[in-house]
């Protein structure tokens, strides 16, 4: 049976932790918290996923992450400029 689980990343000037890591099959989420209005990382989008959504001051939002395939991921602010990274192992 897959394992829930969800990591949860901070955005503040940067994305903290930039890596997350899920077990192929897990039943992933990852959720992000802004914590600061620093520049372009009131959006967060990942074309790898799929989704693209602006981040409220303060507020969690989260994505379920497929891990049907192992792989490195990317994630990255409205402009492209301030990445993280998910594993799927």
């Amino acid at each position: 049976m897959a394992e829930k689980v969800e990591q949860t990343v901070t955005v503040d000037g940067q994305y903290q932790p930039n890596v997350v890591t899920f077990q192929k099959g897990d039943q992933a989420t990852l959720t992000f918290k802004r914590v600061s209005e620093s520049g372009c990382l009131d959006t967060v989008q990942s074309h790898d996923f799929g989704f693209q959504s602006k981040l409220p001051l303060n507020e969690e939002i989260s994505f379920t992450i497929p891990t049907d395939q192992t792989g490195k991921f990317e994630f990255a602010c409205g402009m492209n400029m301030v990445k993280g990274k998910v594993i799927v192992q």
